[in-house]
């Protein structure tokens, strides 16, 4: 497998999985920097040029979420989301599609400095997030991780998520998330994905 990738993107998140699931895989490294994602070459691998992309013999993978999605159908054995028939996929796919629908774009929003975003919408981002991480801090409350006392896919999403949010400043207060966040960058995979 190849995980074309691009340093603080969205494709640490499949790096992650990767390592969580300790499968062989190449990193082909691309210099955003440079372009190397406007190339012909990479372009037959992404249409629209972006990161990450995961190619697994025949199959190429687009989007962080679905790439992550994938590699734990692809290597279910390995525990990282639940079976089909359990009462916790139905919660497995909620909280894989509350980051991109909720908390992304509240962070993004956020995140913006400059004149393009006035300090109105910059709060109401500061609003949905809080309402978000709420959410979250309820299902913490309950079990280690979101699904429970088990580690899983979703832990790779949200926890990415919030450490974004954390290093924009929206943990701040934040006691129960930003714990979570810490337990999710102590494990030695999350390490390794990191650790460049």
């Amino acid at each position: 497998m190849k995980l074309y990738f691009a340093p603080r993107t969205r494709a640490t998140r499949p790096r992650w999985m990767l390592e969580e699931l300790d499968v062989p895989y190449e990193i082909v490294p691309v210099d955003l920097t440079a372009k190397e994602n406007r190339e012909p070459a990479y372009l037959r691998v992404h249409p629209l040029g972006e990161v990450p992309a995961l190619v697994d013999g025949d199959v190429t993978v687009l989007e962080s979420i679905a790439i992550c999605m994938y590699l734990a159908d692809r290597f279910s054995e390995r525990g990282l989301a639940p079976p089909v028939s359990s009462p916790l996929r139905g919660p497995y796919y909620q909280w894989l599609l509350f980051c991109p629908s909720r908390i992304e774009p509240a962070i993004a929003r956020w995140a913006q400095h400059g004149g393009d975003v006035a300090e109105a919408d910059r709060e109401k981002a500061r609003t949905r997030f809080a309402e978000a991480a709420e959410v979250l801090t309820r299902v913490l409350a309950t079990g280690e991780y979101m699904l429970g006392d088990r580690f899983s896919t979703v832990d790779v999403i949200v926890g990415s998520n919030l450490n974004w949010a954390r290093r924009v400043g929206l943990l701040d207060g934040r006691d129960v998330l930003s714990g979570y966040v810490d337990r999710l960058f102590a494990r030695p995979a999350t390490r390794r994905a990191f650790g460049d």
